[in-house]
């Protein structure tokens, strides 16, 4: 799984997740690519379960690319704690994603495959998705 190696700060703000992508728009080293359409956070077990499945549907055959990065601390508390006593622990990294944003490319495979391959992946996405070409 993707975690950052070093960080900052270990715990951060949730912050705003407005507006449209700006960067990260466009194909950059693939053929094909999945862009979000929609806000939310990708978690590193979600970024990987995709990877697995685009992986394994095309044999290892071509080549992905991941354009994103859980950068993003995401805390909790324990179950049956009550409130106070400050913030929770670290759970797991995710990454905040805005709509146009190309999340993942593939090229050296033709574009029926990719465009299975990548359906398969945003199954497992918790943001709705375009194959983009």
């Amino acid at each position: 799984m993707l975690v950052p190696k070093r960080a900052k700060h270990k715990k951060t703000f949730r912050g705003k997740n407005r507006g449209m992508s700006d960067r990260g728009i466009q194909l950059d080293f693939g053929d094909y690519g999945l862009m979000s359409l929609t806000h939310g956070y990708v978690t590193s077990r979600q970024i990987e379960a995709a990877r697995r499945v685009v992986a394994h549907y095309t044999r290892r055959g071509g080549r992905l690319w991941i354009r994103i990065f859980p950068d993003k601390p995401l805390t909790k508390k324990p179950p049956e704690v009550t409130m106070g006593s400050g913030k929770g622990d670290v759970y797991e990294y995710a990454v905040a994603v805005k709509p146009g944003r190309v999340m993942f490319e593939m090229g050296g495979v033709t574009p029926e495959v990719a465009k299975e391959a990548f359906r398969l992946a945003a199954d497992k996405l918790p943001v709705k998705t375009r194959f983009v070409e």
